[in-house]
């Protein structure tokens, strides 16, 4: 049995298929973990959150800021926006359970050396402390108060909690200023961060380097491999690939937009 991570499928449905033949799921007994955003942008958003649920036993998904938007239009604290592909979803007659499998997925899932987040750690970060700092916020997500935090994200940065500063970081990162603080804005490749920039796991001493960080989130940087990091998003709704990486081997499948 091996263990397949595989970057942001974005509702590519029919990519996710062929994918899978590739990997030959059907007749394997692998896991697989996914980077988060399964939903959004792609044109088949229900049929992969179906799948996902479908196939639960088999797979992990880390929450990614498309699944939290998705969440907070259900909450009805956000309004969809123009190119938002959730209305499938949001009339399905399978809308709650989806949704509330969704909201019950992790924001860190780590085994072994291998931890996976949708976007990025904050470089004081140890690996336990982002695991205790994601179950803490998952605990908020599947309980009472998940609709105030979810409106929280899109408060102003001077507003901002330490808690929603800590689920922007999961969800959101991508470079951060020579203070520590995220460059919220930038969305280009790594190498074009702005000058006062990096990467985020580029920080000096940061404090995860002992394990291998699998993350999605960052379309522009493709799939890159660093010392301790594998960025997995390689743009599949935006026509680029979908990839996947066996964590055993570090083999990497990748196969095309097939929508």
């Amino acid at each position: 049995m091996a263990t397949w991570a595989i970057g942001d499928v974005h509702g590519c449905y029919r990519t996710l298929r062929k994918l899978l033949k590739k990997i030959d799921f059907a007749k394997s007994e692998d896991r697989l973990w996914f980077t988060g955003d399964l939903v959004n942008r792609g044109p088949r958003s229900l049929e992969v959150l179906e799948w996902a649920v479908d196939h639960d036993w088999r797979i992990e998904s880390v929450l990614g800021n498309h699944d939290l938007h998705l969440l907070a239009v259900a909450f009805g604290v956000a309004e969809e926006r123009p190119k938002d592909t959730f209305k499938p979803i949001l009339k399905s007659v399978r809308t709650v359970p989806l949704l509330d499998w969704l909201r019950r997925r992790p924001l860190a899932v780590a085994a072994g050396s291998f931890l996976m987040v949708h976007a990025g750690v904050l470089p004081e970060w140890s690996v336990d402390e982002t695991l205790s700092i994601a179950s803490r916020l998952e605990g908020r997500l599947r309980g009472e108060q998940a609709g105030q935090l979810l409106a929280a994200l899109r408060r102003r940065e001077d507003e901002m909690s330490d808690e929603v500063r800590s689920l922007r970081a999961l969800a959101f990162l991508r470079a951060l200023r020579d203070d520590g603080e995220p460059c919220r804005e930038f969305t280009g490749a790594p190498e074009e961060t702005p000058e006062g920039c990096r990467p985020w796991y580029d920080a000096p001493e940061r404090r995860s380097k002992d394990a291998l960080i699998l993350f999605g989130h960052w379309a522009a940087a493709g799939f890159r491999q660093g010392p301790g990091w594998v960025s997995l998003d390689s743009g599949c709704a935006w026509g680029g690939q979908l990839t996947a990486i066996r964590l055993e081997d570090g083999e990497v499948l990748q196969v095309a937009n097939a929508e």
